[in-house]
């Protein structure tokens, strides 16, 4: 599908539905239309990719269980 946006040097343009997050990633959007009006980048909430949302999901997680591993072996010290 066909998504008409705003590119950062004032044109207007349509960009396949699929290409639009990677250029949105890259700055070269600075606006594109929804079936609600415009949505301008970095003032309207605009939602997540999937894969980069599992990554951070993964990474919050990863980061959690190193936090409560190194808890763990510190509490089961035991001072000389």
């Amino acid at each position: 599908m066909l998504m008409q946006v705003i590119r950062r040097d004032d044109r207007y343009d349509y960009v396949q539905d699929g290409v639009l997050d990677s250029l949105i990633a890259a700055g070269n959007i600075v606006k594109f239309r929804r079936s609600t009006g415009w949505i301008t980048v970095g003032t309207h909430p605009i939602r997540e990719h999937k894969r980069d949302r599992a990554a951070k999901d993964k990474n919050e997680n990863a980061v959690t269980f190193a936090g409560e591993y190194r808890k763990a072996y510190l509490s089961s010290l035991t001072p000389f």
